[in-house]
């Protein structure tokens, strides 16, 4: 049986995604964060020395990192679906956004959260203005250019095709979900990048993604749903 551990509000959401998309069975073991340091707890470093999550089991097999996670479902699970063939341009596109995702997509946007944090954060009074400064500095001379580069290429990109890899939806695209979601929660896409929000909108509708909500609970990054 394919176990997840699933920390909330993590990469985490996208491989219960994909096992929906799949239509494997699976079971969710579900970790909170620290609601002060916002950190997983210390039990996910008895499944996996990092204690980070995505982390999960199948058999005698632990995986972490998502991109790992991802390449491991469809390769073992998925008979040809959701990778395009081998040696076709598509399967290119596939390869590279599998990693861009992780190796270029989310480290601008992770210092942005960590400069975010730094104007809020608690220290010493005197020292508070040069957090500020510092922190507002790094933002306007770096981080948001450089989200800006990014979300200006990818819009360009799905101006080649209706999904990153092609024209059928691929793992690649769930795997250049959460980057893209958390651009939409702090990292300035807008609905001025068109093609950007209908891809959001378009994974978002997918009954998989809205079962993978179901079965993984609160997630921030998604719309929010009617109760």
């Amino acid at each position: 049986m394919i176990v997840v551990h699933h920390l909330n509000n993590s990469r985490s959401q996208r491989v219960l995604w994909l096992l929906e998309e799949l239509g494997l069975p699976y079971e969710t073991k579900r970790y909170q964060r620290d609601p002060k340091t916002m950190l997983a707890p210390k039990e996910l470093r008895a499944i996996h020395p990092l204690g980070k999550s995505p982390v999960m089991t199948d058999g005698d097999a632990t995986l972490a990192e998502s991109g790992a996670i991802v390449e491991y479902l469809v390769g073992r699970y998925g008979n040809g679906r959701f990778v395009p063939a081998q040696g076709t341009p598509e399967h290119l596109r596939y390869t590279y956004f599998l990693h861009y995702a992780e190796g270029s997509a989310m480290p601008p946007l992770l210092m942005k959260l960590v400069f975010v944090r730094m104007e809020t954060a608690r220290v010493p009074f005197f020292a508070k203005p040069v957090a500020r400064m510092l922190a507002k500095g790094a933002q306007k001379a770096f981080v948001d250019p450089q989200l800006k580069l990014h979300l200006d290429y990818l819009e360009g990109e799905l101006g080649k095709s209706t999904w990153f890899a092609g024209e059928e939806f691929t793992a690649a695209d769930v795997q250049m979900s959460f980057p893209l979601e958390a651009a939409a929660s702090r990292g300035g896409l807008d609905a001025s990048r068109l093609r950007l929000t209908a891809f959001l909108d378009r994974i978002h509708a997918r009954p998989a993604y809205q079962a993978a909500l179901e079965r993984g609970g609160d997630y921030d990054f998604a719309p929010k749903r009617p109760r």
